[in-house]
């Protein structure tokens, strides 16, 4: 009984530790000022922030000045809410806010009763007056829908303005790293490519080598990433250039997604043959597939998460087989049995090598007949032709057709990150603002 007590105790910890993680990511915040049909403050508003996928509310009160403030809002869609007696209630629906956006809204309230109000759709960009951060948001339509070769989401920080992607790598990164970290290169406003950083989730990701990434989280587990290429707030430092991404949160609605893409030598064109006999396509197969799961936290008959807690769960697994064939130029048959008759230039015994009483010429003695059979080192000369490979393709000279395996074990699974598959839990906690 102990032992099992400790374990719950153990998973319960586990779970706090997440739900807390969470709040390290990189929050938005909406602000504004309430004021009457004259342009007076209005002191003493009820202004509240629902999340419409959590219904995690926020709620606050404009001073005297009649401003209010919404400080570390989890991206996402909002409906503010503002209140005050002797004024009708004024809605405004569908506010988007995104990674580290300080979104302003004002609000004009007109003199009537509370029960009455007024709804406003957010249909139109929110306006940023509080910081002049410049920076592009790619959000979850674009990273999804758009072709992604090898489902890396980096790709789309091209289509951020004044980024330059696909030169060369860095010269170590190949031989210290490997793999796609190695191969990254984005450059921002002619910027070196080591000069980004990268966070997770308000997390650290950045490699402190060369500064790249250090997890890669699977498309389908992201909400959005932001690039931004300059005047940042001062929680960010270190490089020229930030890149910060955002997974995906549970809300009160189950949603998931199951994914597979794949290449294979079935559907490939025959590749250029440099010999008069046509080559056969190399096998080749990828296949990357995966599941995402989120919503509320359940246990029938025990707790029911919604409005509570939440979940978001995903897997991905990447598997790559296939040869690669390459050309070589072989020595023809006669030449790795010595026979070098063929051959214009003289070959030389190099064991009858002279230094002449010049100090400068070098006399050695032809082989009889360009052969070098009668050279007492034949036995050993017969031993290598023994291990040369033999030509398996006709056409000028001898060519050999090499084909080389690459492993074919899956690459680990990764996530973003969690315990067990599971990215993030979110505790919601209800906050009230003065």
């Amino acid at each position: 009984m102990r032992t099992v007590t400790k374990i719950r105790i153990l998973v319960l910890t586990c779970f706090v530790l997440i739900g807390t993680a969470a709040f390290g990511q990189t929050f938005g915040s909406i602000g504004g000022e309430a004021r009457d049909s004259t342009g007076a403050a209005i002191s003493g508003a009820i202004v509240t922030a629902v999340n419409v996928g959590t219904n995690a509310a926020r709620t606050a009160v404009t001073n005297d000045a009649g401003a209010y403030s919404f400080p570390s809002l989890p991206p996402g869609t909002y409906t503010v809410k503002v209140e005050k007696v002797g004024f009708k209630s004024v809605v405004r629906n569908q506010v988007e806010l995104q990674v580290q956006l300080a979104a302003r809204l004002d609000f004009e309230l007109q003199v009537g009763q509370v029960s009455e109000s007024i709804e406003v759709h957010a249909d139109t960009a929110l306006l940023v007056t509080d910081n002049a951060t410049v920076g592009t948001v790619i959000e979850n339509k674009r990273i999804v829908e758009l072709p992604l070769n090898g489902r890396n989401y980096l790709q789309l920080v091209s289509l951020a303005p004044n980024v330059s992607t696909g030169f060369s790598s860095q010269g170590q990164a190949g031989a210290r790293q490997g793999g796609i970290r190695a191969a990254q290169t984005i450059a921002v406003a002619g910027q070196r490519t080591n000069f980004n950083h990268y966070t997770l989730d308000g997390v650290e990701n950045t490699d402190p080598n060369f500064n790249t990434f250090v997890v890669m989280p699977s498309i389908d587990a992201l909400q959005e990433f932001k690039v931004q290429t300059g005047v940042y707030p001062a929680e960010f430092g270190r490089q020229t250039t930030q890149i910060n991404v955002l997974t995906k949160s549970g809300t009160n609605q189950y949603h998931g997604t199951l994914f597979e893409f794949f290449r294979n030598d079935k559907m490939d064109a025959n590749p250029y043959s440099f010999t008069s006999i046509r080559t056969t396509k190399d096998p080749f197969k990828w296949n990357q597939y995966g599941f995402t799961l989120g919503g509320p936290v359940r246990i029938p008959k025990i707790f029911n998460g919604k409005d509570k807690l939440f979940f978001m769960g995903n897997y991905e697994a990447y598997r790559k087989r296939g040869n690669t064939t390459g050309l070589y130029s072989l020595a023809p048959v006669a030449v790795q049995g010595g026979d070098f008759s063929a051959i214009a230039s003289r070959i030389y015994d190099p064991t009858s090598h002279v230094l002449a009483a010049d100090g400068k010429t070098i006399t050695a003695t032809p082989v009889s007949g360009q052969h070098h059979s009668a050279d007492p080192d034949q036995s050993d000369l017969q031993k290598a032709a023994r291990v040369l490979p033999v030509a398996d393709l006709a056409g000028r000279g001898q060519q050999l057709r090499d084909r080389s395996r690459p492993p074919t074990k899956p690459r680990p699974v990764r996530a973003p990150h969690g315990l067990c598959g599971i990215v993030e839990i979110h505790l919601v906690r209800p906050l009230q603002l003065g």
